[in-house]
């Protein structure tokens, strides 16, 4: 890429950035979380319309289809900021249904997907702690992000030793609904005859998979930075002793090392984005995810605890911020695949030598 192309991206990227302060405004508004938590649907569908408005749900999916046609380097950019700001909205499974949707003759519903006027979520998911959409025809589909929100679901078929596409309107369905940590809800679908969309989307939902795994890991890592931005105003002003407490050199020895887990996440998920938008795939496109999802999941879960930590008491209670930023992570580190996934498939696709 020559200086001026990258020079370009730098300042795209940069304006994706920018446009969040719309919906996600640094710093969050967990007066809203707290509003959406534990309730149906558990997002707003208002906002879920402003992002589709945006170009978001369709950042991945080519322009001749209706969307942006951006890179991931711009997804990831805009999916951090979501995690910054803790929104509740199901960006992420959005955009992978939107991805499915633009692979199928189904241009009604892609319509209704790209604009945010329907969350379509797909069903993929049949065991825990999988990437592999196994498409077994009667298989309950598990862990659907969002479920009591969605208007249809995706079903991945496994039909004539190919995985079709079918669409299942959420009208009727047998679904059963479970709270997540974080005030979410993840449902179970019993699958039922839908109208077949798509005769073979294999490679198309291995990749959109693991763009999802990688956008997943940007979203950890927003939220990992806010709840450190937020410790750290904690640890300037809190006063014990006479002192400010984030003078204490054993505190400073901790933040610091926060810092690190959090720049080497950066990078990692950085480095697979532009490996993935420099058109690697197959193995290689899967240990860059897996590398990235992986130091992400564990990092989150490090900072995200050790943030409370330094809140002493206060951190534990229900009603302080930085809570909010575990029960988060503690859902998103096991989407698309957990740390203990994502290792193993990092040993078995990794070229010899490369950590």
């Amino acid at each position: 890429m020559s200086e001026a192309a990258a020079d370009d991206r730098t300042e795209s990227i940069r304006m994706i950035r920018d446009s969040a302060g719309a919906i996600a405004p640094r710093g969050g508004d967990t007066k809203r979380v707290r509003a959406l938590r534990f309730t149906d649907p558990g997002y707003d569908a208002v906002v879920l319309r402003q992002m589709g408005e945006m170009g978001w749900i369709g950042l991945r999916v080519p322009e001749d289809r209706g969307g942006a046609g951006l890179g991931l380097g711009e997804a990831c950019a805009i999916v951090e900021e979501m995690g910054r700001a803790l929104v509740p909205e199901p960006l992420v499974p959005a955009m992978v249904s939107a991805g499915l949707l633009a692979a199928s003759g189904d241009e009604a519903l892609l319509d209704r997907a790209l604009a945010g006027h329907a969350y379509v979520a797909t069903a993929w998911q049949e065991k825990p702690d999988t990437l592999a959409a196994h498409g077994t025809p009667d298989g309950a589909r598990s862990f659907v992000p969002m479920a009591s929100g969605a208007a249809a679901f995706l079903l991945p078929v496994r039909e004539g030793g190919r995985l079709a596409l079918r669409v299942q309107e959420a009208a009727g369905a047998d679904l059963v609904i479970e709270r997540t940590q974080d005030g979410g809800n993840v449902g179970t679908l019993r699958p039922r005859p839908g109208a077949l969309i798509a005769d073979d989307i294999g490679a198309v939902l291995d990749k959109a998979l693991d763009e999802a795994a990688l956008m997943t890991a940007a979203q950890i890592l927003g939220l990992m930075e806010s709840a450190f931005d937020l410790t750290l105003g904690y640890l300037k002003t809190r006063q014990q002793f006479g002192r400010i407490i984030g003078t204490f050199q054993a505190l400073q020895h901790r933040a610091a090392d926060l810092k690190v887990q959090i720049a080497l996440t950066r990078a990692s998920v950085e480095s697979a984005a532009a490996a993935l938008d420099a058109g690697v795939a197959g193995d290689a496109r899967r240990a860059a995810v897996s590398r990235a999802k992986a130091r992400a999941a564990e990092s989150g879960m490090r900072v995200t605890r050790e943030c409370i930590q330094l809140h002493g008491g206060i951190g534990y209670t229900d009603e302080y911020d930085v809570g909010l930023y575990l029960r988060a992570c503690m859902v998103l580190s096991n989407r698309f695949g957990s740390a203990a996934l994502h290792r193993r498939r990092f040993m078995a696709t990794a070229p010899e030598g490369e950590e």
